[in-house]
């Protein structure tokens, strides 16, 4: 009997639906300096407007926070979570989002699944004013379990040379300041997993007094896109750092803005760490070090602005919603040694 590609497990009429139901969304992204619509074998993007561009690209996922949404049942939110870790990314460097491309699998494709993490992706592409021009959607049986999923997405900005963020400004008496999480964001979900399902044995739509809803809305917060925050700042003329905060926490990605010779100084008492941070603490009796390098702790971006310009920092920021935080000082250190954050 002749076998199908159907029955090695690979419906490409549920890829095409797929695609289908997500086209209006993407083309309401596009600008005119998109070239090629949905399904080209390659998208084209044309560059106008700078006098000396700098690309500046990112790729990653989200990991598994997308455990939590399968659990949940809910995947409309973990596409604009991608999209905005990655404008972040592009941002700390003076960047401005100009196109995204995702990528989709799934062991047995769902177009409502697929559609309905892409059609975040489209969401967040709006929002933060970048084009989604392509991407792929993979169906791969054998490789994923039943209902299970991946996606990561590959974005590109520009900014001009001269406006390039490389922290290498930043000197002694640089100010800190902090721009509040959303939750998670997209790390720290696999030991948050294991303490609240596994360690505490908590249900996903189990009600939380602790933070006044259910675990899954908990742990399925929006990754926040500071778009509209470093705009502010870098209008301002202000912005000489900034460090995404994901994975490592703030331990480790405040150093990646410091230049040689440099160490960040944060008070550990001057933010509120908001009841999530301190329940999963709690359940793991998690130490401190281990604690301070996985979650975010309610701070999603920091921010390095002149100890003269924190009042016209702070009032550019709260003009488009963000209500910073100063957490500290950059204060010197040894050339010899790696930047590093020391807690007080």
């Amino acid at each position: 009997m002749p076998i199908t590609y159907s029955q090695a497990g690979v419906n490409i009429e549920e890829g095409e639906k797929t695609v289908d139901s997500i086209k209006d969304a993407a083309k309401r992204t596009f600008s005119s300096n998109v070239l090629t619509g949905i399904g080209s074998f390659g998208a084209a993007f044309r560059i106008k407007g700078y006098k000396k561009p700098v690309l500046i690209s990112s790729a990653d996922g989200i990991g598994t926070k997308l455990k939590v949404a399968i659990m949940a049942g809910k995947h409309d939110t973990v596409g604009e979570c991608l999209v905005n870790h990655c404008v972040n990314d592009i941002m700390v460097q003076g960047a401005d989002p100009l196109f995204f491309l995702d990528y989709f699998a799934m062991g047995e494709l769902d177009s409502a699944v697929a559609s309905s993490v892409i059609l975040g992706i489209a969401r967040g592409c709006e929002r933060n004013g970048c084009a989604l021009i392509g991407g792929e959607t993979a169906e791969m049986p054998g490789l994923y379990k039943k209902g299970e999923y991946d996606v990561a997405g590959f974005i590109v900005g520009a900014c001009e040379e001269k406006g390039l963020i490389t922290g290498q400004t930043i000197v002694p008496g640089d100010v800190l300041l902090g721009l509040p999480s959303d939750g998670l964001h997209t790390n720290g979900y696999s030991l948050a997993r294991k303490l609240l399902f596994e360690v505490a044995k908590y249900k996903v739509g189990m009600v939380l007094p602790e933070l006044g809803e259910t675990v899954g809305e908990a742990l399925l917060r929006v990754h926040l896109s500071y778009a509209s925050a470093m705009r502010a700042l870098r209008k301002e003329k202000l912005l000489k750092g900034a460090a995404h905060i994901t994975g490592g926490g703030i331990t480790d990605n405040t150093p990646r803005m410091l230049p040689a010779g440099t160490n960040a100084k944060i008070q550990t008492k001057a933010w509120q760490v908001p009841p999530l941070f301190t329940l999963l603490r709690d359940i793991g009796n998690v130490p401190e070090a281990d604690w301070r390098r996985t979650f975010n702790l309610g701070i999603g971006m920091i921010v390095a602005v002149p100890e003269a310009g924190v009042a016209k920092a702070v009032k550019a920021l709260n003009k488009v919603g963000s209500q910073p935080v100063e957490l500290g000082k950059v204060v010197k250190g040894k050339k010899s040694e790696k930047p590093r954050v020391i807690y007080v």
